[in-house]
């Protein structure tokens, strides 16, 4: 099973056009096409065929934490980019997936890709078939408990830790500075208030107890759990994933031809039988 979050694969196409030109709907479409072909080329012989993964529009993540990726919000305002345009280009590009490529696409409503690998990955974790996530997030190195393997595409490397529950409690403890999630030792708004976080020195990392703390650093620790744990995606969430992944159509490999003539990819399409 070869599980893409597709955002982070749009995402990492944006930011090689942003550096060079003008954002365009015709080029992101064929680079991140070209990524689909590229990662089915080098893995699906291995781990079987591909399923894509996609964030929805509303994050539970965000009404639970309202600081959630705040500062990506303030950082896309002083780009200078036509960031409604862009999510445009996002928006109908994953529809086109949706709609005309032969892979299991799933997303839910309040849902990120993140919850849609873990549910999927712990769902599974019994079906003997090797699992790989294609995706940078150091999050999902959490799901290695499950046997999962991870490839970021960007770096060209394998990601791996010799014990994934001790990565997740110390990045529990540590926080995600680029989701915008303190440490523990922190206040909720530290970043958003521009203020420096509290020092985690290596002794508090390693002899840090959540069953024996108290008072604020116990409210934050768990604050950090429920946005970083991905057990803690709610039931209700993680049923819809499921049903999803079950009941799941794939589209007929018939509409690929079609779609590349009507988006004059040409290129690509002397490669069709590689998607």
């Amino acid at each position: 099973m070869l599980l893409l979050d597709i955002n982070q694969t749009i995402y990492s196409s944006l930011a090689v056009q942003i550096k060079h030109i003008e954002p365009s709907e015709d080029l992101l479409r064929h680079m991140v096409l070209n990524s689909l072909r590229n990662y089915r080329t080098k893995f699906t012989p291995d781990y079987g065929e591909l399923i894509i993964c996609s964030d929805s529009k509303h994050s539970w993540r965000r009404e639970f934490f309202p600081y959630y990726k705040h500062q990506r919000k303030v950082a896309r305002k002083k780009s200078g980019i036509n960031w409604p345009e862009i999510f445009e280009y996002m928006n109908k590009l994953k529809h086109e997936l949706r709609e005309n490529f032969p892979y299991k696409y799933l997303e839910v409503d309040g849902a990120e890709a993140d919850d849609i690998i873990a549910t999927v990955v712990e769902y599974t974790r019994d079906v003997p078939d090797p699992v790989l996530i294609i995706s940078g997030d150091k999050d999902f190195m959490q799901l290695q408990v499950y046997g999962a393997k991870q490839y970021d595409p960007v770096r060209n490397r394998w990601l791996s830790t010799p014990s994934p529950d001790k990565f997740l409690i110390e990045h529990i403890i540590k926080g995600d500075r680029s989701d915008g999630i303190p440490n523990i030792k922190s206040s909720d708004n530290v970043f958003v208030m521009h203020d420096r976080q509290h020092v985690i020195s290596k002794n508090f990392l390693t002899t840090f107890d959540p069953e024996t703390s108290t008072g604020e650093i116990r409210r934050n620790y768990f604050r950090n759990k429920k946005l970083i744990d991905l057990r803690e995606t709610p039931p209700d969430i993680r049923e819809q994933i499921i049903q999803q992944y079950e009941n799941s159509v794939v589209n007929d490999r018939s509409k690929l031809f079609n779609y590349f003539v009507t988006h004059k990819l040409k290129n690509l399409m002397q490669s069709v039988n590689e998607f």
